[in-house]
């Protein structure tokens, strides 16, 4: 049976007609050609070539299998295409998700840089709750979801992304936002924006708050992080959020406030555990914990 290596070499002689251009063709010594040339023609019980004023031309018997050999060297060329379409992620498409406070300005990053390793890849990118990750996941809509909470599920696997902390939020010119630091004492003397703590983001918003024994009292609840600054940028109160939600930096007339004692939560990226993750996912989460990392001020 022919090698695909013998088959390349007859296909040079057949192309080039003669030893010397297949060796040059190929980059290999002219006594290996015809060697492995003859041995070729050993193995198949035909001759292959005959020798017309000093060119090699095929046989009339051994036609149709230069053109089967065509056919061979077509598939491999389509194989070689159809791996670096996948090299460079033109094959297919690659879904993920992120809760909104990764999502926002964390993930982008990750994102340019998978952008780059694979420039044809096709995303579909989705921004979901908590709540939402387990059925994401299952149902198989996507392959991974960045997460600030970890979940108890058996059939998915939580890996840690990087710890983020958190961080106060007031107006320009409210009283307290000239000082250095603040605790969750100073911020409940004043109007207090936040999430339900019944919720997952929002227990860890609230933690601080339950640590110190403080009621977690809101006077504006909402649901994403973009509402408390628009909320306090109008001067409506103060908060706490994640230090995630405003790494892109602050708005116009809202000061970032350290807490004191500082305080901060576990981030994660979950997956099916019957799906293991393709050379994207895999990417794309080495990326996102170096941006997360990063975005948490820690060294990579």
């Amino acid at each position: 049976m022919l090698t695909l290596r013998q088959i390349e070499i007859i296909r040079a002689i057949m192309i080039t007609g003669t030893v010397n251009g297949a060796a040059q063709l190929l980059n290999v010594s002219a006594p290996g050609v015809s060697r492995a040339m003859k041995h070729a023609e050993s193995l198949v019980g035909l001759r292959l070539f005959t020798r017309q004023h000093g060119r090699y031309a095929p046989t009339h018997a051994a036609r149709d299998i230069f053109r089967q050999m065509q056919d061979v060297f077509r598939k491999i060329e389509d194989l070689q295409l159809a791996i670096s379409m996948v090299r460079r992620g033109g094959s297919g498409s690659f879904s993920f998700a992120a809760v909104p406070s990764i999502a926002q300005f964390v993930l982008p990053g990750a994102i340019e840089r998978l952008r780059r390793k694979y420039p044809d890849l096709r995303m579909v990118m989705d921004v979901i709750k908590i709540e939402e990750a387990t059925d994401f996941l299952l149902l198989k809509r996507g392959e991974m979801v960045a997460l600030s909470y970890k979940l108890d599920h058996p059939a998915l696997h939580f890996a840690p992304l990087a710890p983020c902390s958190l961080v106060a939020v007031a107006p320009e010119g409210h009283e307290l936002a000239g000082r250095k630091s603040v605790s969750v004492q100073m911020l409940t003397e004043h109007a207090l924006i936040g999430f339900d703590p019944n919720e997952p983001y929002g227990r860890n918003i609230a933690q601080p708050f339950l640590d110190a024994g403080i009621p977690f009292e809101l006077s504006i609840q909402v649901r994403y992080a973009h509402s408390v600054l628009s909320l306090v940028q109008r001067k409506l109160g103060v908060a706490v959020i994640d230090a995630f939600s405003v790494a892109g930096g602050m708005p116009a007339g809202v000061v970032k406030l350290p807490l004191d004692p500082p305080s901060r939560f576990m981030t994660y990226v979950a997956t099916n555990i019957d799906a293991p993750p393709s050379n994207y996912a895999e990417s794309l989460i080495e990326f996102l914990r170096s941006e997360a990392k990063a975005a948490a001020g820690m060294k990579d």
